[in-house]
């Protein structure tokens, strides 16, 4: 970093950017004011860039204090620990599993929140304890509470919280199941992505109240969704915000077998049936479009093998281990090779989902949204009354 930008580096110079970019309403202003980010930021962290794509060596207050403060306050996520607290050492480890996340996401994700006086928030995943910190400071201690499933996680958080002299509750426990006892909420946020909307949650808030959670699918794409808890409090619904990319709540991550639990022994293309397609593979490629295509084709995701000459395969498969497909892109083709096993088409599901959805005019994420129930949930675009169709 130059040391221009170490200079630019504090409070004011994240505020500054924040409110340039339309991210922190002036309500919250305060409470950024008086919560610094950078007493919820523990020495050693890994800076990342906001889509959540790559991350960056290590930063150690204790060997480089002015290039952590730089980072801490820039608008990037910090990654605060790997691999569920099994990683060691200075490098990256393999998956980030906790973090403070981007300044940019916190605030507008507390503007989806839309918090009044007196209002009562259930937060799921205490982090760093920054969100449920600026929480506090606007509503009160008594008015939060903050699930983290990790102990090691929940005990920072804590000691962070109590370093700003701010006290919420923190409870450590399974975030899927609330926390009936401080209940009923008013508000319920999420600060990691979900594959479902806990029926719990449903039942902790009042009606009328708000849930507002990153919700993903196995395909691919996450979006902010932004849930309103309706009359009879068995139900919800609401469309999505924003673009996002949070780490998965624990409990709902899926596996995702490698390609010879699909093979079965069997050299590809095993009992693959071929055909041609003329939507190019890279066609369904993108943030949108594979959060779409997931929002249709349960249960299934995908995985690219590259070739030096710019072509690749695209391999999808279902989360059951029947079904499998490939589409090979190469560059300058305007017809494919594609191959599909098992009960279930793949490719046939994924290109149906993706000219339903040019059809449609390739409508953003703002046109989407999501009916929750305990039995689960239905996508749709632009009303309830126009349910996306499942290809399965």
């Amino acid at each position: 970093m130059t040391n221009a930008t170490h200079r630019e580096a504090g409070p004011q110079g994240l505020a500054s950017a924040l409110v340039a970019a339309g991210a922190i309403s002036s309500d919250w202003l305060p409470s950024f004011k008086a919560v610094p980010r950078e007493q919820f930021i523990p020495d050693r962290i890994w800076p990342g860039i906001a889509d959540g794509t790559q991350q960056n060596p290590l930063v150690d207050r204790s060997t480089d204090p002015e290039t952590w403060r730089a980072v801490v306050y820039s608008d990037i996520p910090l990654t605060t620990q790997w691999d569920d607290g099994d990683h060691d050492g200075d490098g990256l480890g393999a998956t980030p599993s906790s973090s403070n996340s981007m300044p940019t996401m916190v605030f507008t994700m507390l503007q989806d929140l839309d918090v009044r006086p007196g209002d009562r928030v259930l937060e799921i995943g205490a982090g760093t304890g920054w969100n449920a910190g600026l929480l506090a400071h606007r509503l009160g201690n008594t008015n939060v509470v903050s699930i983290e499933y990790d102990p090691q996680v929940a005990c920072a958080a804590r000691a962070n919280l109590d370093r700003a002299g701010l006290a919420p509750t923190v409870v450590e426990g399974d975030g899927r199941a609330g926390w009936a006892k401080g209940g009923p909420y008013d508000r319920v946020i999420a600060t990691c992505s979900l594959l479902k909307i806990p029926a719990a949650w449903l039942e902790q808030t009042t009606p009328g109240g708000l849930i507002i959670a990153p919700f993903g699918t196995e395909y691919g794409g996450e979006h902010i969704l932004r849930l309103t808890v309706n009359v009879d409090g068995t139900s919800a619904n609401g469309r999505f915000t924003r673009s996002s990319a949070f780490m998965r709540l624990r409990q709902q991550r899926t596996d995702r077998p490698l390609v010879d639990a699909y093979l079965h022994g069997k050299p590809w293309p095993a009992d693959g049936e071929k055909s041609t397609t003329t939507l190019s593979p890279k066609d369904t490629d993108g943030w949108l479009r594979q959060f779409v295509i997931g929002l249709a084709v349960p249960g299934a995701f995908w995985r690219v093998e590259r070739y030096d000459d710019g072509s690749y395969t695209l391999w999808l498969y279902s989360r059951d281990t029947q079904s499998w497909a490939t589409a090979d892109y190469e560059p300058d083709r305007t017809e494919y090779e594609v191959i599909q096993s098992g009960p279930r088409k793949l490719w046939d599901e994924v290109e149906t989902a993706y000219r339903w959805w040019s059809d449609q005019g390739r409508p953003g994420h703002d046109r989407f949204g999501l009916t929750v129930t305990p039995d689960g949930h239905t996508a749709w675009l632009d009303s309830p009354d126009t349910p996306v169709p499942l290809q399965l």
